[in-house]
């Protein structure tokens, strides 16, 4: 196995980038990482694409406040202090002074950071008056799936360095919501220039923030380049440039970095880490990872729409057998929807069993004795959650032929692939989903709630007014053991309705030259490359 691997990487090397494309290579002058896939936007608003958010989100921009990743407490980052109303009906958030916008070739600010910018950046979400709000068709997938732009009621400007967020209601996940790689803080002036040249669509492509790095330029399929920022409000950067070199062929990634052509190569595959392991001059980081990768079924279309249908394909399926040949042992079989370190895990007994005899009769008491035709569509790009979906897909398929199911499976460009999921053209997906902060309705509102059906970001396309009721009282006490009890019906629910079946969790791995440092993973996020050197 690992000589036909070297082998097929042998094979896979790519020639050297040309003079205009090479990265110069003295010490941190800069950095080449191989990414997985082209970024959708350059805004982390109107997209939850993980390859896109790594690419673009702790690179480009700050948020008001972050989560630390040890103790999971919040820490202040643009916003320097908050607090919280005693009816949790208002927060009061005070700005960090003197934070400058980056400097471009398109734009050149006048000011600071201030209030303008918040209130910019959150009423686009929700305000119809917001020059900003109907661009792109108003879809601002990850906050509309959690309910923030049904939350906030106004945001009021106190000072030039103080606002207010007015809450038409309590709740319990507002500051961690504010604390993910989407809230990221805009330049209400930029938007205005833009604006004013009648440019509106390009303000989601060419990105202003306040971050670590500038960006430079964008070449499809090729690369995306951003220049260090030279008045960083935070530290020091020490790279002066960053380039991501766009490769979504997982056997060229790691090809590229045996070859010196990436420092650091996004997820490799659990079948290369033992051979990249035996080298001294790669580095692999691992950090358990607070994700879920499952398979559903789109249950408005028909016969996905019985439950008896879904509960049968579930029982067809070896896991055992998925969990040795995809993960190799980097992964945890999913007893919930939740991963075993989240708080409020509870592990479900009625996770479906492998048994084709079962999932037989189920599909005779729904009607199809003799089987039927169906879909699954893969993911084209390795994530954490689930190393090869091409091959997890072929081991399904496999399996269904067994039960009578005759299974095609769909790949598409990722961009492409994402972009006809929410359009629910699939009969049933194998994706999944990190976690963007450590609480538990980031698992459950984004992917299952009646909002993400709407804003087509619901794979199973599943709409239960039972487990909405369910997060919304989870969502309006602060009682953690009422919120694990909610939390543990919703658990139930998934596993009794069975929109979608938990598969594994996985963990992130990172492959890197020896001679990089200061990559920072988190249980959960995205990845940051703000502190990232060469030794």
């Amino acid at each position: 196995m690992h000589k036909f691997l070297l082998a097929l990487l042998a094979g896979t090397l790519v020639g050297c980038l040309d003079s205009e494309e090479r990265v110069i290579e003295e010490k941190n002058q800069g950095l080449v990482y191989c990414a997985e896939a082209n970024p959708v936007s350059f805004n982390p608003q109107v997209t939850t694409t993980g390859s896109t958010i790594d690419i673009i989100a702790n690179q480009l921009y700050d948020r008001l406040i972050s989560i630390d990743p040890v103790t999971a407490e919040f820490q202040s980052e643009l916003a320097t202090d908050w607090k919280v109303s005693k009816d949790g009906k208002s927060v009061t958030f005070t700005l960090r002074k003197d934070v400058p916008f980056h400097t471009t070739a398109y734009f050149t600010p006048s000011r600071t950071f201030n209030a303008d910018d918040v209130i910019f950046t959150f009423s686009r979400l929700f305000d119809v008056y917001n020059p900003y709000h109907f661009v792109g068709d108003a879809s601002y997938p990850y906050f509309q799936s959690v309910g923030v732009d049904q939350l906030i009621r106004k945001i009021v400007r106190v000072s030039d360095h103080q606002v207010r967020f007015e809450l038409f209601n309590a709740e319990s996940s507002f500051l961690a919501n504010m604390a993910t790689d989407f809230a990221v803080v805009l330049s209400a002036e930029y938007a205005m220039k833009r604006k004013a040249a009648e440019q509106e669509e390009f303000f989601d492509q060419y990105p202003v923030g306040t971050g670590p790095y500038i960006y430079r330029e964008y070449r499809r399929d090729n690369l995306v380049r951003f220049y260090r920022n030279p008045d960083y409000w935070k530290h020091d950067v020490a790279l002066e440039q960053l380039v991501y070199d766009i490769t979504p062929n997982g056997t060229a990634r790691i090809a590229k970095l045996l070859t010196k052509e990436c420092d650091l190569a996004a997820h490799p595959s659990s079948a290369q880490l033992s051979i990249l392991a035996q080298r001294e001059d790669i580095n692999i980081e691992k950090e358990t990872n607070l994700n879920v990768g499952y398979w559903a079924f789109n249950t408005e279309r028909p016969p996905f729409d019985d439950i008896r249908v879904r509960k049968a394909l579930a029982h067809a399926i070896d896991t055992d057998k998925i969990m040795q040949a995809v993960y190799y042992g980097n992964g945890t079989r999913a007893e919930s929807m939740l991963p075993p370190t989240s708080w409020a895990f509870n592990a479900q007994t009625s996770m479906p069993s492998f048994d084709p005899d079962l999932a037989k009769k189920l599909l005779a008491e729904a009607g199809f004795s003799d089987g039927f035709d169906m879909n699954i569509w893969a993911m084209p790009v390795s994530r954490i959650y689930n190393p090869n979906a091409r091959k997890m897909a072929e081991l399904m398929q496999s399996d269904l032929r067994k039960v009578g199911v005759n299974v095609s499976i769909v790949e598409y460009e990722w961009n492409t692939f994402i972009q006809r999921i929410g359009e629910h053209r699939h009969d049933s997906v194998l994706l999944g989903w990190a976690a963007d902060t450590p609480d538990p309705d980031n698992f459950f509102s984004p992917l299952l709630s009646c909002s993400a059906t709407f804003s087509g970001k619901n794979p199973a396309n599943w709409c239960n007014p039972k487990f909405d009721l369910l997060l919304a009282q989870a969502l309006d006490t602060t009682d953690l053991n009422m919120r694990k009890k909610y939390y543990a019906d919703v658990q139930s629910l998934i596993m009794d309705e069975l929109p979608l079946l938990p598969i594994a969790h996985g963990l992130r791995f990172q492959a890197s030259s020896a001679d990089v440092d200061g990559i920072e993973l988190g249980p959960f996020g995205a990845i940051s490359l703000a502190n990232a050197r060469k030794k």
